[in-house]
Formats: C-alpha cells, structure tokens, sequence
C-alpha cells in the first residue's frame, strides 16, 4: 500500500490536530483541577480565645506552613523558617532556588524577630527549613536539628558554634523555656507511602539549588514548655505510635496536609496519639494551605490535592467521639496568639 504525498500532508495534518486538540484539553483540565480550590470559610471554627496579655505573656505568630514565632517578651524561639516562597514552576521544574534576603528583612522587621535565641525546624525539607541559615546570620540564635539540618546551616555559612546537632530526646532551655525534640515520622506522602526527598544532606547545603536538596534528615515532634503551659508541635502529618505517650500538653499544633489521601482511619490515629494521648484542650492545624503562592497569601490547596474542609470536618468528628471537651481553632496569619490564660493573682 502507498501513499502519494498529498495524503501524507492530510494525515499530518490530522495527527499534528489530534495531537494540538490533546494538549488543549489536557490543558484546560489542568486548569480546572489547580482553580478548583475551597475557601477557608467553609471551616466555620471559633477563632483562639483572646487571652488577656500580661506580663511575660506566652504568644504563637504564625507564619504560614508550620512556621511559628514563640515569645515570652524576653525570649524568642522560631519552629522552622520558611519566608522565601519558591513558584509551582520552581518545583515542578527543578529550578535552582534561594533564599530572598528582601523577604527575610522584611519579615523579620514586622514581626519584631529581635530576640531570637534558637531556630528549630521539624525537619529539613525545604518548606521547612529553606531559609534557616539566613536567619540565623542576621541574629546570633542557635540552629538545633539533625546533621542535615545542620548541613544547610552550614552552606550558609553560620558559625559552628550556632549549630546544635540534636539526639532524639534532647532537651534545651532558652530563658524560661525548655524545649524537647522527639523523634517522629514524615507523613509518607510520596508514590507507595514513600517520604518524598527522603534521606540526608551529607554535606553542607550551597544555594541557589532545587528543591530536592532538602532532604528529609530526621523528622521530631516539639514540645515547647514554658511556666506558663506546653504546646506540642507536629510538623509532618506522620507519627510514631507511643512517642509522645509521656507528653502533657495545652496547646497542640498540627500538620494536616495529606490527610485525606491517608484515610478517616488514619486521620483518627494520628489525633489519638498527638492530642488524646497528651490531654490537650486546644488543637490548631497547620500546613493546610498551599505554600507555593507568596508569603503571607493564605490560600488553600487545590481540591484534587488536598481538600481541607473535608479534613477539617473528620477532626470534628474524631474530636467529638474522643475529646469532647478539645476546642478546634483555626491559626490567623500573622496574629500573635497568647497562648495560656493569665495566671490567676489567688492561686
């Protein structure tokens, strides 16, 4: 069978439009699936009771993702440092990133980080841990967390002697507070149940790189104790079962992303083992929002990634059936919480 040229040139044409008409309608899907996003009103939570401050006052300030300022007036600790916002482009094609010394300034300057003794990430992924090194040259406070944490200091050149590579278990007092890293998991939300960029970084971290070089290193739970009362932090929505059986906490703050594709089951262990098991009466989530669009934009994930408000109805849920007496808030950006009731003067 032959073809003379002139139908060569029709069926090119044909596949060249099969293929255009392809890629549009890929397109547009793609469009709708990342538009398709919930409001964050949908989750109708009280907002975190307003403490009356006073003197010495424990506040939270969260900064997006799990980035969060603790301050006790005289004492200033900050779990992760996540300021520098690399693009879905930046992600999905390896760019080489770095951090934004604008971004950091500015930051830092708004919400007053001028007491900073210790900067903790959970871990060391780039949501994380991305701009711990920047922070930690423009202050003189310890970076504390495994040897890739350490890694990624150290590619920024900080001093030696900022570095505290942590044991799981360690314990660190800065002013009034103690701080206790334990070991925890990653929630396993890559291909199979896998940890995405798992493994470590076994030299130090020079900058400007993709996204990948933040590995995962170890990944802790943090209990913050202060006279005043304990907030747990969970970075990753993973967990070790009986980890944090020891642990009494007020406050419990808690990654959700990912929650969904692991299940209602899942989801009920993991409120079981952070905030039943420690006896907390306040929980807040973390982590729900996309963290590739710019700092200070809270804006939730697309559904077909991770649809918060159907999370958020399962911890009522679980919360209802085992700690009927825990009050669910929603964190504000940017608002700085006090975090304890005032001492009361007759006790």
């Amino acid at each position: 069978m032959t073809f003379d040229r002139e139908q060569l040139k029709t069926w090119g044409r044909r596949i060249a439009i099969g293929v255009a008409g392809v890629i549009v309608a890929g397109s547009l899907i793609i469009y709708f699936l990342w538009s398709d996003r919930p409001q964050l009103a949908e989750v109708d939570w009280q907002p975190y009771p307003q403490y009356e401050s006073h003197a010495n006052a424990v506040t939270a300030t969260w900064l997006g993702v799990t980035t969060l300022l603790f301050d006790d007036g005289e004492t200033q600790i900050l779990i992760d440092g996540f300021f520098s916002r690399p693009s879905i482009a930046d992600i999905l094609f390896a760019t080489r990133i770095q951090s934004s010394a604008a971004e950091i300034n500015l930051v830092l300057d708004e919400y007053r980080v001028r007491r900073l003794a210790a900067i903790i990430p959970v871990h060391s992924h780039f949501d994380h841990a991305m701009d711990i090194g920047a922070i930690a040259n423009r202050s003189s406070a310890s970076i504390i967390g495994s040897e890739s944490t350490a890694n990624i200091a150290r590619g920024s050149g900080v001093p030696e002697d900022q570095i505290v590579i942590a044991e799981p278990g360690s314990v660190y007092e800065f002013g009034a507070f103690t701080v206790q890293l334990i070991q925890s998991s990653h929630a396993p939300l890559g291909w199979g149940g896998s940890i995405p960029f798992a493994g470590s970084i076994d030299e130090p971290l020079k900058l400007p790189a993709p996204v990948s070089a933040w590995r995962e290193g170890r990944s802790f739970s943090i209990v913050i104790s202060h006279p005043q009362g304990t907030t747990l932090v969970q970075g990753s929505a993973g967990f070790l079962p009986g980890s944090l059986d020891n642990v009494v906490a007020d406050v419990v703050m808690f990654s959700t992303f990912g929650l969904e594709n692991f299940g209602r089951e899942y989801t009920e262990q993991y409120w079981q083992s952070l905030v039943t098991s420690t006896g907390a009466t306040r929980a807040l989530p973390l982590h729900f929002e996309d963290y590739t669009q710019p700092f200070g934009s809270i804006e939730l994930s697309p559904r077909v990634i991770d649809d918060f408000p159907d999370i958020a109805a399962w911890l009522e849920q679980i919360r209802n059936t085992w700690d009927k007496d825990t009050r669910l808030h929603l964190p504000v950006f940017g608002e700085q919480l006090v975090l304890y009731p005032p001492p009361d003067p007759d006790a």
